[in-house]
């Protein structure tokens, strides 16, 4: 068998910079460079930097946008690392007379995490249900690619994918070739093209090359190293589409990533020195607990977003729906317990704010307009843990308080009427006052009677009825992909 010949002899690194130069001159689309901060990403940047750099100022004037996925929740190391480095390639773009924009892109607030899982109460992601990919990673960078798009046209996607990532990257990357060209089709996005220049690179010889060239924006590409030696596992790449490998497995993925059993990356990192992370890991893996099969319903509604209740397979077991707002208020408060924590404790210059300003006015809003939350509960809980007051949204006359809350759950009590279907009843009425047209106030009372109001035992009373009383139970992973219930937008 004949040994594969390297790509990194000067013969092989010159002849591919000179194809950068050449599809980069061949017409005027401009590139979009997707930059994870990992390695794979850093090798395909540096490679179209110098590869640019050797043409004369008046060829160089095609923009090449740089874009880092920011979903906040990122682990602190790792983004301090891509803030410091974007500041730097745009420092160094303008330096040195170079086309590179950089521009991170991340979620509107009401598609973020802590909106998604505290406000709306979705649960922790899991295999079957990644609900977190597309809200925070593939929406955010195509929202900027579509943009590009429809000011220019066509774009060029540039990515640090590899073949030798794995079978399916190769498979994928295979298939939306186009015959006689580097270029391949975006798979999803149209008029968008991918150009992978470190595709048939392998991963020693990434590293190679990281070591031997030097960061023309001024980085040193041994700290990469030794982050990469601290987490001992990989990077989680730009997210465009649905076929980019998952970041589950890897280091440079959120804190809070629940897809895998334990993040071992976080435990490296704490190993090697990152001590102060450790509040961080400790509420990831409460939260990895909350998926837990047989515990669930410990923390979760029995009923769905849309107010029905459905069950797993041919068995009594309710399909648990989002989590409730006892178990929402706890989380947030652990988890300003744990900024405070990591804040008091992190060296200095970490990202350690751990949810923003706008997501707490964001989850505010939902528990008061959609989850009941008449008690205000937000305020209270960032003053109780953080000691200080936002500036609050105040709200009109007919916003209902903790005491309207007490005297409802009395009235309701005593005539058989479950609190909450009179709260949102209040609730549809609170949103269409003052309008001149109300026609939507009848669709919303509608909507809250065609849900389930009866007790969840008389609902697995009947269920079981049905299965002929063996309630019998089924060894699956719940399928919780229609937690959203098309309504979360």
């Amino acid at each position: 068998m004949s040994k594969r010949k390297t790509v990194l002899d000067g013969e092989s690194l010159a002849a591919l910079r000179a194809e950068i130069r050449e599809i980069y001159g061949s017409d005027g689309r401009p590139w979009v460079v997707g930059y994870s901060g990992g390695k794979d990403s850093t090798t395909a940047l540096q490679l179209i930097w110098t590869a640019l750099a050797d043409l004369p100022p008046e060829q160089r004037t095609k923009p090449v946008y740089v874009i880092s996925s920011d979903t906040l929740v990122e682990t602190p190391v790792v983004s301090r690392y891509i803030d410091v480095s974007m500041e730097r390639i745009g420092a160094a773009a303008r330096k040195q007379d170079m086309p590179f924009e950089p521009h991170k892109v991340m979620p509107d607030v009401d598609r973020s995490f802590w909106v998604n899982l505290l406000g709306r109460g979705y649960p922790a992601p899991s295999r079957k249900f990644r609900w977190c990919t597309e809200r925070l990673k593939i929406e955010p960078a195509n929202e900027f690619i579509k943009s590009r798009v429809a000011e220019f046209g066509e774009v060029v996607m540039v990515l640090g994918v590899r073949s030798q990532e794995s079978a399916t990257r190769a498979q994928v990357m295979s298939l939306h070739s186009i015959p006689g060209s580097r270029l391949s089709r975006h798979s999803s996005l149209l008029n968008a093209f991918v150009y992978a220049p470190i595709a048939n690179f392998s991963t020693d010889e990434v590293w190679t090359y990281l070591l031997q060239e030097q960061s023309p924006w001024g980085n040193d590409n041994r700290d990469l190293v030794a982050m990469y030696r601290n987490a001992a596992s990989g990077e989680c790449p730009l997210v465009v589409d649905d076929t980019t490998p998952s970041c589950g497995n890897s280091r440079f993925g959120c804190w809070v990533c629940t897809v895998v059993e334990r993040d071992r990356a976080m435990e490296a990192m704490i190993d090697s020195g990152e001590e102060w992370m450790t509040p961080l890991l400790e509420f990831r893996d409460d939260l990895a607990k909350t998926q837990v099969p047989d515990d669930k319903l410990k923390y979760r509604e029995a009923r769905r977003r849309s107010g029905s209740v459905s069950f797993i397979g041919k068995t009594d077991r309710p399909m648990p729906g989002p989590y409730t707002m006892v178990h929402c208020r706890q989380m947030l408060r652990q988890l300003l317990i744990t900024q405070k924590e990591i804040k008091a404790n992190a060296p200095e210059g970490e990202n350690t704010t751990l949810i923003t300003e706008p997501e707490l006015h964001e989850i505010r809003k939902l528990w008061r307009t959609e989850r009941g939350d008449w008690e205000d509960s937000v305020p209270r809980i960032v003053r109780e843990v953080l000691g200080k007051e936002l500036d609050w949204i105040s709200e009109d006359a007919v916003a209902f308080t903790a005491d309207d809350g007490e005297l409802l759950d009395a009235v309701c009590a005593e005539n058989g009427v479950p609190t909450e279907l009179v709260v949102r009843l209040l609730d549809v009425e609170r949103a269409s006052h003052g309008l001149k047209r109300r026609h939507g106030v009848h669709t919303g009372i509608e909507r809250v009677f065609n849900r389930e109001w009866r007790e969840i035992d008389e609902i697995i009373a009947e269920r079981r009825a049905l299965l002929g009383g063996s309630g019998q139970d089924v060894d699956d992973e719940l399928d919780e992909t229609d937690m959203a219930d098309g309504t979360d937008r």
